[in-house]
């Protein structure tokens, strides 16, 4: 449970970073993915998933 709660607040972390320190461009990031399409975003989401799953699991063992 405890690395579930570290693993939320590093998300918290990086995106507040985003927003906190470029603004301008996660705004225009937004922009740019309200204009993909949905396969192409949910491609982008599940490649994410898998590489994160691959390096929990090297870090992990």
């Amino acid at each position: 449970m405890n690395d579930l709660l570290v693993a939320l607040g590093l998300v918290f972390v990086i995106e507040g970073l985003l927003w906190g320190l470029a603004p301008k461009t996660a705004v225009n990031l937004l922009e740019a993915a309200s204009q993909m399409p949905e396969r192409t975003l949910s491609l982008y989401g599940w490649v994410a998933v898998i590489v994160g799953v691959v390096i929990v699991w090297f870090v992990r063992g």
